[in-house]
């Protein structure tokens, strides 16, 4: 509360936004209200303790640790309260609801409908992101397809975010007002100035013979590794890529063997991957044409026309195996 009491006074006119679980944010609605914060979110993940309780273990209130299906109740209850209480202030409020297979994918047209009662201004359904050792490690993301139907379903309740992208800076406008395809030229221009500097000297390549960038990064065995020096560009050498298997963990190890590259060329890739690099610093670049054109494109800010969007699909853009990136 110390923050946004600082940033209001030192940024009158800034737009305050607050994310929150709902547990602990009752007793200072409102101060928030008075301070302008104008836009909440909650993650909302269920509406039944009963389902609550397989995705919470433990909630803590004060000193007092609640576990199974008290500790969702206390959740619940409280989550209730402080968007009745929001709402009562005009504060906009958007509820995020983590699709966990097999958990709550059944779940969420009940969470949409209760928001909707409540008042709230618009939903989120956003795909778990399973992590290794914790434990959800083990259950698969909700795939596009799943992801849309559940979108679409719980529109008759609330209206959907739908440019939600876990977070990445690449979303432009407000809740209610998405920019992100008004800007995207400035957004494409931007993401090809990417940081570098002396950590990040190298661009990574996804290649079958060395010359175009031709490879689904799922099916890159290796990657040519490439700088820029007086001559122009020069390949440094080669890197064995992480072998298939394993999940998101697949990723995170390609992060690490790429981590001194400030971007990746590749033919195509999945969201996953994606986020899981632009997290580490490397930014993918999914390129149909001349290795030389990408490097101009990273280093340069070369010609644009070789950035495929990403609205072209993995089906049109990946010629391979068709194992991609979940191999």
């Amino acid at each position: 509360m110390e923050t946004i009491r600082l940033v209001r006074k030192n940024f009158p006119h800034l737009l305050l936004c607050l994310a929150t679980n709902g547990l602990g944010i009752l007793p200072y609605v409102q101060e928030l209200a008075d301070l302008e914060v104008t836009h909440l979110t909650i993650t909302v993940n269920a509406v039944a303790p009963e389902v609550g309780k397989k995705i919470y273990s433990w909630a803590r209130d004060g000193k007092v640790l609640l576990r199974g299906l008290t500790a969702a109740e206390l959740l619940l209850h409280r989550q209730l309260e402080a968007i009745a209480a929001l709402k009562s202030f005009g504060v906009t409020v958007k509820v995020n609801t983590i699709i966990i297979p097999g958990v709550n994918d059944g779940h969420v047209n009940a969470v949409a409908r209760k928001m909707a009662a409540l008042g709230v201004d618009m939903f989120n359904c956003m795909p778990v992101y399973p992590n290794a050792d914790t434990p959800f490690a083990d259950v698969p993301e909700p795939t596009a397809a799943q992801m849309a139907a559940l979108r679409e379903d719980a529109e008759a309740f609330l209206p959907q975010m739908r440019h939600c992208t876990r977070c990445r800076a690449d979303a432009v406008g407000l809740l209610d007002a998405d920019r992100t395809d008004e800007l995207h030229g400035c957004l494409t221009a931007c993401a090809r100035l990417v940081p570098g500097g002396a950590d990040k000297p190298y661009v990574a390549v996804a290649t079958k013979e060395g010359m175009l960038v031709n490879l689904h990064l799922g099916e890159a065995s290796f990657f040519h590794i490439w700088e820029k020096n007086g001559q122009g560009f020069k390949l440094v050498e080669e890197r064995p890529a992480p072998p298939a298997g394993g999940g998101s963990q697949r990723w995170w190890d390609l992060a690490e063997t790429l981590k001194d590259c400030r971007a990746v060329l590749v033919n195509a890739l999945g969201e996953t991957p994606r986020a899981i690099l632009e997290e580490c610093g490397i930014q993918p670049l999914e390129i149909s044409g001349f290795i030389d054109l990408g490097l101009q494109a990273v280093y340069l800010g070369g010609p644009a026309e070789i950035l495929k969007g990403r609205s072209q699909g993995l089906a049109r853009s990946c010629p391979g195996s068709g194992r991609g990136c979940d191999a």
